[in-house]
């Protein structure tokens, strides 16, 4: 008989309700009940053993330990509590640099003997390479599923509660940078380790404060290295290392000032008890600052370093270039650690290799440089604020890059203070710049170039007379008070004699005759716009500060090298070498070869009887009587070259201006060890002028050239 139910009116409800009978009720709430227990045995049915163990071993990488924790079954792994458990996964996982983790089941247990033991093999990248290797998990069944049974073989078969996992690091040797010939530019080189044995010191705020002085560290810095949690009464404590004074450079006839006073100052340490200095290895920077911008240096890394070059091989120990040559060959010099890791037991022994990979060195770095030329020009310029550049012609080999003031790279390696930090950075010569990467004004070292412009568009006939205009000239009234000053007059007015006397009114008319279109598009055409090929990055070369030559004024200008135009040193040098290669433009290049093979980077950019034209004008230059440069000439070698004063100031009328002093000089090919050098030196006014610069390099050369 068919149930019935009635409408009634729920009291106090004001709207009609529905009375379930109670039977009906029943069998919803069993119905529900079912439907739970139902839902819970198809999910305990579908997750299986291997199902939690991928799981698990998915959460490793990530270093997800307490969602591992919560897979554990407590009792079954031994009652290890979350922070041990987080502990020694943690520690192994961490240290070993696990990655890519991969896991493959190798029985599908369910069903068989054992159901919740599961047979697997997993594989990963660590610090040390691939680390492969087949266990077995075992698992306890509950009310809330699968429950994993964790012990120490879970992270390695071998691996036992006592036992502990080692990572040993085999630090690369860092390559060394050498000279053409095989001199040594940085390498390995020995300091001094200055340290404390906390024991043996007596009056020990006495001895830090006088410590601290003599290192020039602050007294807090000391306790706090003092203060490590490894330290004991009879650990030797280093707190900086210093240079290490050679007994053959104290006892010279004439020992440097600098040598003596790091003696003093080492036998002052050595005298306050508990302090002690041991040899070191350090890197080391044999020319000093005579290199320092081109070799650059290295410190050690950072914790930023450590996150940005993460999987590269770095390690809390490693150093990394900064800068130059250490810096543009990091990768080729810092070599690839060697790792071993591996389980020792609780003895201390070594119980099972895991994985292991090779040390191997860095490569050494062999340049063209020539370490003789780069110290002869840092030793004549180093006072000046300068830059010099000297390569092959024919080659391309770069022999020198130099700039002055410098710094002495090896202060980095020592570990500099902060006061000396803070005067090389506020000292108004500027020792940390780097000059010859950057662009300057050229001044009549330009000449040359518009010469074989014009030559080359035809609108310059290297005979034609312009006729004397005397000292000073203007086009015509529409230049105002402007006017093109030169230092000379002579006849006839022709492009040889123009060269020889540095003639700027000349030069001004030849580019008003070129055109300010032919001269961009010529410019363009000989690098300027575009970055030099080289391995150092070099600033770019410009005609002008915007995209085209926009005045009549500015265009006389550049044609002596002043206006707006800059010139990259290494550029301008290269450019130079077209007069000695019937007008291609070398490729420069750094890195030595055994068999020297010159590389054209602008072919025909200068036709043939151009650049001879030219040529034969700078020889003239350096060997006519008459000739801006004629102070270095030698009878034995017909040199060319031009000289260059370009004036910095802020109006034609400006007295206070300053000049950049410029000499561009190379040899012909029919000599032993061919050369061209290109210097620049700011502030040469009232000392000279380019005069100034031609003695100089008129050493440098003479002693190159002589085989000094």
């Amino acid at each position: 008989m068919k149930e019935k139910t009635k409408q009634t009116r729920g009291k106090g409800s004001g709207r009609p309700g529905w009375v379930i009978p109670a039977m009906t009720m029943v069998l919803i709430v069993l119905l529900i009940i079912a439907g739970v227990l139902l839902f819970f045995r198809i999910r305990s049915n579908e997750e299986k053993p291997q199902d939690v163990l991928a799981e698990y071993m998915n959460h490793i990488p990530k270093g997800e330990y307490e969602e591992m924790y919560a897979m554990l079954d407590p009792e079954e792994s031994g009652n290890i509590n979350q922070e041990n458990f987080i502990k020694r996964n943690s520690g192994i996982y961490e240290g070993i640099e696990i990655q890519n983790m991969r896991l493959e089941i190798l029985e599908d247990s369910e069903g068989e003997k054992d159901p919740l033991l599961v047979k697997y093999r997993t594989s990963f990248d660590t610090v040390a390479g691939n680390l492969s290797f087949e266990s077995e998990a075992h698992f306890t069944k509950g009310e809330e599923g699968y429950k994993l049974a964790w012990d120490d073989s879970l992270i390695f078969q071998e691996l036992t509660e006592t036992d502990k996992v080692r990572v040993s690091t085999i630090q690369a040797e860092r390559g060394s940078i050498l000279d053409r010939n095989d001199r040594v530019l940085a390498g390995k080189g020995t300091a001094s380790s200055v340290g404390i044995v906390p024991g043996k010191l007596e009056d020990r705020d006495g001895a830090i404060q006088a410590i601290a002085e003599l290192l020039e560290m602050t007294p807090e810095t000391i306790e706090n290295q003092l203060g490590a949690q490894w330290v004991n009464d009879e650990s030797f404590v280093p707190l900086k290392t210093i240079p290490k004074v050679n007994e053959l450079e104290v006892t010279a006839l004439e020992p440097d000032e600098t040598v003596l006073k790091e003696q003093e100052r080492q036998e002052a340490l050595l005298a306050i008890p508990g302090v002690m200095i041991s040899d070191v290895e350090v890197r080391q920077y044999p020319l000093g600052e005579a290199a320092a911008h081109l070799v650059g240096y290295v410190q050690s890394v950072t914790a930023e370093d450590l996150e940005e070059h993460a999987g590269e091989g770095y390690n809390s120990n490693s150093v990394i270039g900064r800068s130059g040559i250490e810096g543009l060959f990091e990768k080729e010099l810092k070599g690839t650690n060697g790792c071993d890791i591996y389980i020792e037991d609780e003895n201390g022994d070594r119980k099972a290799g895991l994985a292991s990979v090779s040390v191997v060195d860095g490569e050494n770095i062999k340049l063209t440089i020539d370490a003789s030329i780069q110290s002869a020009l840092y030793e004549q310029f180093q006072t000046d604020k300068s830059c010099s550049v000297a390569m092959n012609p024919y080659t391309g080999e770069v022999l020198a890059l130099v700039s002055a003031p410098s710094y002495d790279n090896n202060e980095f390696i020592m570990g500099m203070s902060d006061a000396r930090w803070t005067s090389l950075n506020e000292d108004e010569q500027k020792p940390l710049y780097n000059r010859f990467r950057q662009v300057w004004c050229p001044g009549s070292t330009f000449k040359p170039i518009i010469a074989a412009i014009g030559l080359k568009s035809g609108a310059i006939d290297p005979s034609e007379d312009y006729g004397s205009e005397g000292l000073s000239w203007q086009k015509d009234e529409s230049w105002g008070d402007y006017h093109v000053t030169t230092l000379h007059t002579y006849s006839p007015v022709t492009l040889e004699n123009a060269l020889i006397y540095s003639d700027n009114i000349y030069f001004a008319k030849a580019a008003l005759k070129i055109g300010s279109e032919e001269l961009e598009n010529s410019l363009k055409a000989l690098g300027f716009g575009e970055e030099i090929p080289f391995d150092i990055k070099m600033s770019v070369s410009q005609y002008s500060n915007q995209e085209h030559i926009d005045a009549e004024v500015q265009l006389a200008d550049s044609g002596y090298g002043q206006g707006q135009v800059l010139v990259n040193p290494l550029h301008l040098a290269c450019l130079y070498t077209s007069f000695a290669n019937q007008g291609n433009v070398i490729k420069p290049y750094l890195v030595y070869q055994d068999q020297p093979q010159s590389e054209i980077w602008l072919e025909g950019a200068i036709p043939e009887d151009a650049a001879n034209t030219v040529l034969e004008g700078l020889k003239k230059v350096v060997n006519d009587p008459n000739g801006t440069g004629y102070a270095a000439h030698r009878d034995d070698i017909a040199l060319a070259g031009k000289t260059g004063t370009a004036e910095i100031k802020a109006s034609q009328d400006d007295v206070n201006g300053t000049e950049l002093g410029w000499f561009a000089i190379f040899t012909g090919q029919d000599v032993a060890k061919p050369v061209l050098v290109v210097n620049m030196v700011e502030d040469v006014k009232d000392r000279g002028g380019s005069g100034y610069v031609v003695g100089k390099d008129k050493v440098v050369l003479d002693a190159y050239l002589n085989g000094q």
